[in-house]
């Protein structure tokens, strides 16, 4: 008998980690228990097997169940003696699931030993680790099976699979359950139900990736990606029903189409593509447009559902050898000379025409309401003058294909959309768009161009007005509702937040939202009648991806998907709390800490500080390759603060970015450090540690330059040399156009020296891990080499892990897992003064 089910991944009992006495050695004192499921011979056409084998019971532990949560309904404590008693089979065979965990407080080596009346396979993790396949018939001749374990500090899981028999001459069922680790320093503790958040939690599991509403506003796709233990991702959605809550699975991508409420995708025919429409309440197919190019690069239906504007590639870069003369820094990438062009498909003839043609890419940006015109823009590197790019934007009259130009060669406009009537258009852009007219910050300071603005153009006298000077939050996507509404996505000190503009008033109203950072927000592009809801996916600091229907009358969000809501339930995670400090210089820097899940206000904990990897602020999301939670499960405090130089807090405090590189984002860190510390009697100040990835890599280098306050240092894809990495990287000389606007190494040769890391690498002292991914085309891998070959020069404590295969993250779970078990380890050896997990994972070389 053989059921297609799943082994549980989770444990379960009655105590939470770090609730209970820590020892070495513990003797599992209770479970918790499946119901017994019986399990039956199969049916014997033979004797035996082709092997000859004979069926035998211990074949039973083969057989999977399906087990989750609510599944283990009972809880067996251990007698006296450390057994765990249950009664035998009644009749024929039984199985059922024990689980239980249990907590070390670091990397530990341990001894599992079970003793056991009946057959049993142990799982850790939910990986099988051993099997007895033998049943004795009394606790006297009862065999023990044991395992080495290498576990992370944190959770471990064990799962019991147990086969009962009613032909044992045994009483009853017994269990002994030991659990021992080799070094006797190690704290172990019985868990129960809850257990610690873990780096795999941030990986596997189910997420919403997305939500769409139908233009009539009753149905919703839901997308979700799912990713198991091997880190292999699969995608799938449902249609959800606000009006009945009836869900339907959906095997294949589908979106709405602009007014009619129906769905569509698309399916490949032979060399072309056809158009399949979905009606949403009966699920029933008809075929909208055949013949649509299959090398399309995607399209947008018109709102009139009459034609789609598609775009294809088409490659001019025909030089052949070994030997390649670039054009340009970015001819170093595949597609320099790939452009794009627009095409106009008819549905009902079928007729197939280009739009657009010439030496330059042409990017569709909207096609107005009543589908007579088209958006579309046209981009031009200017490799002499930073930005380094310059953009135009037309407006075509499909009707003639005759156009009009917008505006010309403006560098730091960006996307653009038609008003429901046509006759303006909504546009984001940097503070320096349209002649400066966002700009409010004093004269000669530069601002800092990931900051997000938006305008309004009249399309009559083509006059540009900004909406958003005196806007605080960093806008990142506007789009009309109305022609008096406008919504924003904003990014506002550490959370993702929705605005409602009004344009009779200029006024903004913020969206009272569930979530801390708000991922996708979405209403009817063309609602079909009257104020249609809206849709939108959100995530917060304590919990995972959820999607809400929001009405926009009345405010109220109702939670429609909560896919790791059932996973996160079993996790305990620790409190997050808002700290901000006033800086010597007034200025108000916010910021939050983490605490660990058992937090003890009377010890000592180690620090371990975090922030920007960019301009961006680091948001209040749970998941990230840098877990704060995570890092608060292993035993530290966390704090990650917003410095200055951060967008969303004005344009101000994002100009401090330019021209800076790491001098007042520097005095802000530090002096945070030093008065979160001061003010929190659990911090061990002698152990505080720092970590930073890109340009909080740099941070990280930089910080050791000019502190000594870190016990412990990483840097991921860190730049050591501006000079280096603004010349090498492919992005280098565009980001420092920004960072950098306006100096180069042959006019500032003191910005591009003095605070360049590896010219001050002689003043760390601090013990710093550098990682970086191989095929990092960002920030090359050289930054980490020529740091790292400095400090070794220096007899200086460094490490670097080369990570192979990787760009400027790490894609490949498998490497993730190992990446981040690293800089677990380095702050082990160096916070925790436990060297064993760094030791374990690089063993010196003699």
């Amino acid at each position: 008998m053989r059921t297609n089910l799943l082994l549980p991944a989770m444990l379960l009992g009655a105590l939470a980690c770090g609730h209970a006495s820590a020892q070495s050695k513990l003797n599992i004192s209770k479970v918790r228990a499946t119901p017994p499921v019986a399990v039956s011979y199969p049916f014997m056409t033979d004797s035996t097997n082709l092997k000859g084998e004979k069926f035998e019971a211990k074949a039973f532990l083969e057989t999977t169940l399906l087990t989750n949560r609510e599944s283990f309904t009972e809880e067996i404590a251990a007698d006296t003696a450390r057994y765990v008693l249950f009664p035998k089979a009644k009749e024929g065979n039984e199985l059922r699931f024990f689980a239980f965990s249990v907590n070390a407080d670091r990397y530990a080596k341990l001894k599992a030993t079970i003793t056991s009346t009946g057959m049993l396979e142990l799982y850790v993790n939910g990986k099988k680790e051993l099997s007895k396949t033998t049943a004795e018939d009394s606790l006297s001749t009862a065999k023990k099976v044991e395992k080495e374990l290498t576990v992370p500090p944190g959770t471990t899981e064990f799962s019991v699979k147990y086969l009962s028999q009613s032909s044992s001459k045994a009483p009853q069922e017994a269990v002994s359950i030991v659990v021992e680790a080799k070094d006797s320093s190690v704290q172990l503790t019985e868990c129960g139900d809850k257990r610690r958040i873990r780096m795999s939690d941030m990986v596997e599991g189910v997420r919403t990736s997305g939500a769409s509403m139908s233009p009539n506003g009753r149905f919703v796709v839901l997308s979700y990606t799912s990713v198991n233990e091997e880190g292999k991702a699969s995608r799938y959605s449902e249609l959800y029903d606000t009006k009945t809550g009836s869900r339907l699975y959906m095997d294949k991508p589908m979106q709405w189409m602009p007014t009619s409420s129906k769905l569509y995708y698309t399916v490949q025919r032979g060399e072309h593509n056809s158009l399949i429409g979905v009606d949403p309440e009966t699920m029933s197919e008809s075929i909208i447009a055949k013949n649509i190019p299959k090398d399309g690069e995607g399209f947008r239906i018109a709102p009139s559902e009459q034609f789609l504007i598609y775009t294809l590639k088409e490659s001019f870069d025909d030089r052949k050898g070994d030997l390649r003369s670039l054009k340009s820094p970015q001819d170093r990438q595949e597609g320099y000379y790939d452009r794009r062009y627009l095409y106009r498909y008819d549905i009902a003839t079928g007729l197939n025409r280009r739009l657009t043609y010439g030496k330059h890419t042409t990017s569709l940006h909207d096609v107005s309401r009543d589908s007579r015109y088209l958006l579309f823009s046209v981009s031009d590197e200017q490799i002499t003058e930073r930005p380094f790019r310059k953009t135009s934007l037309f407006r075509m009259d499909l009707s003639s294909l005759s156009v009009d130009t917008l505006w010309k060669d403006e560098p730091y406009a960006g996307a653009a959309s038609f008003s429901p009537d046509g006759q303006k258009i909504l546009i984001s852009g940097s503070p320096e768009a349209f002649n400066g007219v966002a700009l409010n910050l004093p004269s000669g300071v530069t601002p800092n161009s990931y900051e997000g603005e938006a305008f309004i153009m009249n399309l009559a006298d083509r006059k540009v007005t900004e909406i958003s000077k005196s806007f605080h939050p960093s806008i990142n996507g506007a789009s009309w509702y109305s022609n008096d509404e406008v919504y924003l996505a904003v990014e506002e000190a550490d959370y993702e937040n929705m605005y409602r503009y009004s344009v009779k008033t200029k006024t903004f109203a913020k969206l009272s939202l569930q979530e801390d950072v708000i991922r996708t927000f979405t209403g009817a592009r063309y609602p079909a009648k009257g104020t249609a809801p809206a849709v939108y996916v959100g995530v917060s600091a304590s919990n995972s991806t959820r999607a809400y229907v929001y009405d926009l009358k009345s405010g109220k969000s109702t939670l429609i998907a909560d896919p790791s809501g059932e996973r996160l339930a079993n996790v305990t995670l620790g409190k997050v709390t808002g700290w901000n400090f006033t800086a010597s210089d007034g200025t108000l820097i916010s910021g939050r800490y983490y605490l660990p899940p058992d937090f003890d206000a009377a010890k000592k904990y180690p620090l371990i500080v975090y922030y920007y990897g960019g301009v961006s602020p680091t948001a209040r999301v749970l998941e990230t390759s840098y877990p704060l939670h995570v890092y608060a499960a292993l035993g530290y405090v966390v704090y990650t603060l917003q410095p200055s130089g951060t967008v969303g807090f004005g344009q101000e405090f994002s100009a401090r970015h330019v021209n800076a590189w790491g001098k007042r984002t520097a005095d802000d860190i530090i002096e945070g450090t030093k008065k979160f510390a001061a003010e929190h009697d659990f911090i061990n100040e002698k152990k505080i540690g720092c970590i930073g990835a890109s340009y909080g890599g740099f941070m990280t280098m930089y910080l050791q330059t000019v502190t000594d306050i870190f016990a412990a240092a990483v840097s991921h894809a860190g730049i050591s040399s501006l000079a280096s990495y603004w010349g090498e990287g492919y992005w280098g000389y565009a980001y420092s156009g920004v960072a950098s606007a306006g100096s180069y190494p042959w006019n500032n040769k003191a910005l591009y020296v003095e605070q360049s890391p590896l010219f001050n690498a002689d003043k760390v002292k601090t013990p710093l891990l550098l990682l970086h991914g191989m095929e990092d085309t960002n920030v090359p891998v050289g930054e980490s080499i020529q740091m790292f070959t400095a400090l070794k020069i220096l007899g200086r404590p460094v490490e670097f892990i080369q990570v192979k295969g990787e760009n400027h993250g790490v894609a490949t779970y498998k490497r993730k897992q190992e990446w981040s078990y690293s800089i677990y380890a380095w702050f082990a050896r160096w916070l925790q003064d436990d060297p064993s997990w760094w030791d374990s994972l690089y063993p010196e070389k003699k």
